[in-house]
């Protein structure tokens, strides 16, 4: 019996978020270089909108929290099955059987297969977002999810627009300037789509994202690489690999590229899980799952008011 971890990307962090991380033992050491990253009183922070929204915090942000979270969960997984967790997460006991990020979120995938450490992945995080804020220096763009409408027609309306996010037949989310991004909600918005802006202030997984994808993968392989102790599914191509080379093509490639959610959730599925958890804020990704492959069911650490209580929901559905 198997489980999966999705891993939240940026739009959906809030003060309010993973409540019980603070009181959490199991979360302290994320949450430690988390703050040295962006601060201790981070969820302060996340009351002003402009600081929430920009990538220089949020990204780190993201990251930290997602791994703080999964630290806990995990230790009490461990804990439930008479486990010690401090001494078998090396060896991949009560290990999820693949992980995917979305977006951002896939460097806490990274760190969660342990091809990664902490440390390294907050570092990346931020170099990612600063690189990402380069690359659009002096241009106003974003992302806008459009549900209800294929991707081809949206594409359609100009050239200047990219699909950042393939969730599935008929919802993505679309990048490009701002005022583009208004123009098409608007018309959108006319033949019966649902349009929202996001709460991300670049145009990410675009082609105005090539100069940040040359910067990371130029990065990557400086880093101290480990052996997968889980597949990841990449966001660049929807495919699971252990392998290091793919995996650093992949992480770099997406900045770029759409991400291709809606193939990593396939291939997910056809390992045959029998729960997924979304780690982060919110439960987006828990939606988008159970939208797609309602026979196994997906929940959000943010769901639940301790780590104890999504580890148990987890360790049910392994006994079935």
């Amino acid at each position: 019996m198997s489980f999966a971890l999705l891993f939240a990307g940026q739009g959906t962090q809030s003060a309010a978020m993973l409540p019980w991380l603070d009181d959490e033992p199991a979360s302290q050491r994320a949450l430690v270089t988390l703050q040295i990253a962006v601060g201790t009183d981070w969820r302060s922070a996340l009351a002003d909108n402009s600081t929430r929204s920009s990538n220089a915090f949020a990204q780190p942000l993201i990251t930290g929290t997602s791994l703080a979270a999964w630290a806990g969960i995990h230790h009490h997984l461990c804990t439930q099955s008479g486990l010690d967790s401090s001494a078998t997460g090396a060896t991949g006991a009560m290990m999820p059987a693949v992980v995917a990020g979305y977006s951002v979120g896939e460097l806490a995938a990274f760190a969660c297969a342990q091809v990664l450490d902490v440390q390294t992945v907050m570092t990346l995080a931020t170099l990612r977002a600063n690189a990402m804020d380069a690359a659009v220096q002096g241009l106003d763009t974003g992302l806008l999810s459009v549900a209800g409408i294929d991707m081809q027609s949206v594409l359609k309306m100009d050239d200047q627009l990219d699909c950042a996010i393939h969730i599935g037949a008929d919802h993505g989310i679309y990048a490009g300037q701002s005022a583009l991004l208004d123009a098409c909600s608007a018309h959108l918005t006319l033949r019966g789509a649902t349009c929202k802006r996001l709460d991300v202030r670049i145009a990410s997984h675009s082609r105005w994202m090539v100069p940040a994808a040359v910067q990371l993968a130029a990065a990557l392989p400086l880093q101290n690489w480990a052996v997968a102790q889980c597949p990841v599914v990449l966001d660049a191509t929807g495919t699971a690999t252990r392998q290091t080379q793919a995996l650093q093509r992949g992480l770099s490639a997406q900045l770029c590229n759409t991400v291709q959610w809606a193939a990593c959730m396939d291939a997910i599925a056809e390992k045959g899980v029998r729960c997924v958890m979304e780690i982060g804020a919110g439960n987006a990704l828990a939606n988008m799952w159970n939208a797609r492959h309602s026979a196994i069911p997906a929940r959000s650490a943010d769901d639940f008011r301790d780590a104890s209580g999504a580890a148990r929901w987890i360790a049910r559905h392994l006994e079935v």
